[in-house]
């Protein structure tokens, strides 16, 4: 499935660096109009559910929707005890959800916004299944997003990349997803974020492949290089702990280098940024086959097989285990999650 880009509202100091006066105008005006069409409909359903201490308002549109509640509050508890278990709390003390029912199945249309302190957009098919919800990713990508910074839309690909490669990991972590299909998966897309003919770099080249998937690409190439340096006693994940604690959430607008520097003090390497300068305005493909060998990743065109005899599967399992070395406090985060309340503030019969 092809994963949305995320939207981000810019600040009008940001516009007047790339637009007219007119265009500025034009971009607020659109801007205006959306919210006022999102306040427009009244809400079939409100709810605010508390996670980790962070509360999550819940708005639901107006229209068909078959899902029955509790599915609807299981499914977002799911996604944000991923995603607070992952980063040791969720990332903005209150977000904004906004639900979008449309017919069919599926959950789709996922945007993810600065605004209110973190606001998420997404449709939700009204005849979806549990097991359907139960399987969703995308809500957890979109909360994933919560947890960095803004930064300029060159580097759009580190924020893609980011909630592409993280997004598996923290559902297996929380025991929504089992860890042999994030390796198959990765397996099977890895390759798209490689670089091709005239590629210019990641901040130059600004391909779906490359977005998503050459910045989940630099994500997996930094967590095992810096397990490889630290002995396997941190990982990606304490890099990104360090940025989210230190106030890099998606409200703030940070440069990039910024952001890396302080996600490789919490590691102790330098790691991000010196593989940042190794991609960033020219094309580097890695070897992922010769990755797969070392960590024990075998695909035999059907299954994946995890073999633990090979040099580098302490890393692998350090990856996607729950109290890890690299995360010794991840089970504490989980349960902590995990013990959300959902307070319903009303509903509107249809």
């Amino acid at each position: 499935m092809t994963k949305l880009r995320r939207k981000k509202l810019l600040g009008v100091r940001m516009l007047q660096t790339r637009l007219s006066r007119f265009q500025i105008f034009v971009v607020l005006l659109a801007l205006l109009s959306t919210s006022c069409s999102l306040g427009a409909r009244a809400p079939q359903m409100t709810a605010t559910l508390i996670v980790a201490g962070s509360h999550i308002d819940i708005s639901v549109d107006e229209g068909k929707n078959n899902v029955p509640q509790a599915d609807l509050i299981a499914w977002i508890q799911a996604a944000a005890e991923s995603v607070a278990g992952y980063y040791g709390r969720f990332p903005v003390p209150h977000l904004t959800l906004h639900i979008m029912p449309f017919s069919g199945h599926g959950v789709r249309r996922g945007m993810t916004f600065g605004m209110r302190g973190g606001f998420i957009k997404i449709g939700l098919g009204s005849e979806t299944t549990k097991a359907e919800l139960m399987n969703d990713w995308m809500l957890t990508h979109e909360m994933i997003h919560l947890a960095f910074p803004s930064v300029a839309d060159e580097h759009h690909w580190i924020e893609e990349g980011i909630s592409t490669y993280v997004e598996p990991i923290a559902r297996i972590r929380a025991s929504h997803m089992k860890e042999e299909q994030m390796w198959a998966d990765l397996i099977r897309d890895m390759p798209k974020g490689q670089p091709q003919a005239g590629d210019q770099g990641l901040d130059h080249t600004h391909t779906w492949g490359r977005t998503y998937w050459g910045g989940a690409l630099f994500c997996f190439d930094a967590d095992v290089e810096i397990r490889r340096q630290t002995q396997n006693k941190k990982g990606l994940q304490d890099a990104l702990r360090g940025i989210l604690d230190a106030g890099g959430n998606i409200t703030q607008d940070w440069e990039l280098t910024k952001a890396l520097k302080i996600g490789d003090q919490a590691t102790g390497t330098t790691v991000l940024t010196n593989l940042y300068n190794q991609v960033k305005d020219k094309p580097v493909s890695v070897d992922l086959q010769e990755k797969w060998k070392q960590l024990g990743i075998e695909w035999d065109g059907s299954a994946v097989h995890l073999r633990d005899d090979a040099p580098e599967a302490a890393i692998r399992r350090a990856i996607t285990e729950a109290g890890s070395p690299a995360s010794p406090a991840a089970d504490v985060s989980i349960q902590s999650a995990g013990n959300a309340i959902a307070v319903m503030a009303g509903r509107k019969s249809s």
